[in-house]
């Protein structure tokens, strides 16, 4: 067995540190080595305790959680979990953090909450083993092709992603061109944090990003995003392809899943569309997209380098769902590719 993570929790509230040091100390592949109350604290026990992980909150005195991980990503790059409050000010600076560099999210709880922090455990885990270099600078995007270069076949494209997927989304769309794909996305992540996340993407890309809703219209130059929290997002309708929200157990372990969304493309569009795995931890999503390929479906996953965690994807390509594994650099255009209509009508 390898040695327990070693972490360091940084927060200004001691009942919160309490709280998290609790419930991470109650696995026993978990150290717990110091505790923080502030940035100028956290500097000096990272320097004295060299830990393999931080958890860091959003919001401190003297310095703010983004401005020090900042700093961290600068001076000495090493995994850190950002613990956000679950508002919109909240997942607003969260994603930001997750564009800085951090490995991954949590939400503080709310009054009541039965399992705090969720799976704040293995994600610290995870980012233990990660072999990201977290100081390798993030490359500016390429423009996307204009709406003259592009035309669209009849595609949907499905992309599923978790630990990681902040980054990883971002560099995939921002290579679509305004008139790309209808795309329907599955990203774990905790609820209030989704609506953020679709307007950034939609700030930062040409088509249109818009979180989810049940009976949303696949259309051309619209980008879906599943809402976080108590629904699955599918496909449905042969005729006029829309969003469906469903009520069911987690799949996975997740709410919304993957392989639900996978699943439902799969048997809406077969042959007729592209499926998309990328970084994330556990397998959800791999027997989904297996299931795309059966169907005729194109797939594609993100190699292991660029990866900031290769479990998704890893369990996709050894199932024999991923027909192609790229550096996440060229799976946006890889996908333009695949879904260009390729002579006069479409494909």
């Amino acid at each position: 067995m390898s040695a327990p993570a070693r972490v360091l929790v940084v927060d200004d509230s001691p009942t919160m540190r309490g709280l998290i040091t609790a419930v991470l100390s109650s696995d026993p592949e978990v150290n717990v080595i110091g505790q923080a109350g502030d940035a100028l604290e956290a500097r000096e026990a990272i320097k004295r305790l060299n830990p393999d992980v931080v958890t860091l909150d959003i919001e401190m005195p003297n310095m703010n959680g983004l401005d020090f991980l900042e700093k961290i990503m600068t001076l000495r790059p090493m995994p850190v979990i950002m613990v956000s409050t679950m508002t919109h000010r909240g997942a607003e600076a969260t994603l930001a953090a997750l564009e800085i560099g951090a490995f991954d999210c949590v939400g503080k709880p709310g009054p009541g909450e039965l399992r705090p922090f969720g799976d704040l455990a293995e994600k610290v885990k995870a980012a233990a083993r990660t072999q990201r270099q977290f100081s390798q600078p993030t490359a500016a995007p390429t423009p996307p092709p204009s709406v003259a270069d592009f035309r669209v076949g009849r595609k949907i494209v499905a992309i599923g992603s978790s630990t990681g997927g902040v980054e990883a989304l971002i560099a995939v769309l921002q290579k679509f061109p305004a008139n790309c794909p209808p795309t329907v996305i599955t990203q774990h992540m905790p609820p209030t944090f989704t609506k953020s996340f679709a307007e950034r993407l939609n700030r930062l890309c040409a088509p249109v990003v818009q979180e989810a809703t049940d009976g949303a219209r696949l259309e051309i130059g619209k980008i879906y995003l599943a809402p976080g929290g108590e629904r699955h997002l599918q496909v449905s309708g042969a005729s006029a392809p829309s969003c469906r929200l469903v009520d069911r157990a987690p799949v996975n372990g997740h709410r919304p899943s993957v392989d639900v969304l996978f699943d439902s493309v799969a048997e809406l569009a077969g042959r007729n569309a592209v499926g998309v795995i990328l970084t994330g931890m556990g397998r959800d999503g791999a027997a989904g997209l297996l299931k795309m390929r059966h169907a005729g479906a194109r797939t594609l996953g993100q190699n292991e380098k660029t990866c900031v965690v290769y479990g998704m994807p890893r369990v996709a390509h050894e199932l024999g769902a991923v027909e192609q594994q790229l550096p996440l650099s060229a799976i946006g255009e890889e996908i333009l590719k695949m879904t260009a209509a390729r002579k006069e009508g479409t494909e």
